[in-house]
């Protein structure tokens, strides 16, 4: 007897689920480099502070708490981004397989064309279902970096953890904030740069299920959650380093007040080469691909272990309510 049971390869929600919560463990994992690099994304570029310095002014003025600045809703959007994602990009695999099935294709396994679809359909529908969200989550992060300017400017203890705990917003004050000042079409500022960047995900698991589908072709296995690991690091740096530039612009795009104008991405990305260079649309890069990698590479080494876990437990609640 196999040791292992057949795990349905077409179950979406327990994909959604799996890939869900893989995304809050990553997520929770790999925090403080998303919070230096958001912040690194939106100061001036005179305001820049290098990476060991950073980290040190947040716990100084903050504690490590402040590292992980907004960690609530960004635990709330990753485990929505991950579950509207992982549905739809395996509703769309399933359908890919079917209809390789159907014309009688050797293999079921997607295409690179067929990847890429997939990953477009599922990338759209997560933009546009989940950019409030991170509307929210970027305003908390840069935020409290404003907060400690704030208190340097006003004389009071710039280490005071105390004042700037009392002055930080929280995720609902945020919201609340946002709506009453600028209305909800501000929850959804940046989604045509954040549309684009859909080639991110596109891109990332394109690479993940082709270097996937040769590893398995070459060991005749499935990979194992280590491998995994590394294949989904790989597609990551690849993508991130590829799309890091308009992700910039989105977060950039996230924080601008409502009275500026606005701005569109090649406008945006225009004004940032002239203002500082090129090197300013790659700020904040190193955090970010580290982080990226990182949390792509455990939600890979994550995602198969808990859908199996998921599957299972789906199995033995269905069982014991027969049996009731």
């Amino acid at each position: 007897m196999a040791s292992k049971p057949v795990i349905p390869q077409n179950d979406n929600v327990a994909h959604a689920l799996a890939g869900s919560g893989g995304g809050i463990l990553s997520m929770v994992l790999t925090y403080p480099l998303i919070t230096l690099s958001t912040r690194a994304q939106v100061e001036s570029k005179r305001a820049e502070t290098p990476f060991l310095a950073a980290v040190r002014q947040i716990v100084a003025r903050e504690g490590v708490a402040g590292l992980y600045a907004g960690l609530d809703s960004a635990v709330f959007g990753i485990s929505v981004t991950n579950f509207v994602y992982y549905y739809w990009y395996e509703w769309t695999r399933g359908f890919f397989e079917n209809a390789a099935a159907k014309a009688g294709r050797a293999s079921k396994k997607l295409t690179t064309v067929e990847a890429m679809i997939a990953g477009a359909i599922a990338g759209s529908a997560t933009v546009i279902l989940t950019n409030p969200i991170w509307v929210v989550n970027t305003r908390m992060t840069t935020r409290k970096g404003q907060v400690e300017a704030e208190l340097e400017k006003s004389g009071e203890l710039p280490g005071s953890a105390a004042e700037a705990k009392k002055k930080q917003p929280t995720t609902l004050s945020t919201l609340s904030a946002l709506l009453r000042d600028e209305g909800p079409q501000a929850l959804f500022r940046g989604v045509v740069p954040a549309l684009v960047l859909v080639i991110n995900p596109i891109l990332q698991y394109t690479l993940f299920e082709q270097l996937k589908n040769a590893y398995e072709r070459r060991r005749k296995s499935n990979v194992t959650p280590a491998v995994a690991f590394f294949l989904g690091a790989i597609g990551k740096l690849f993508a991130t380093s590829i799309t890091y530039p308009y992700i910039t612009v989105k977060s950039q795009m996230h924080v601008a007040p409502d009275g500026e104008k606005r701005e569109g991405m090649t406008q945006a990305i225009r004004r940032v080469i002239k203002e500082e260079g090129y090197a300013g649309l790659y700020k904040g890069i190193g955090p970010k691909v580290t982080q990226s990698v990182l949390t792509a590479a455990f939600l890979f080494a994550f995602k198969d272990v808990l859908y199996e876990q998921t599957v299972k437990l789906r199995g033995t609640m269905a069982r014991r309510a027969i049996k009731a």
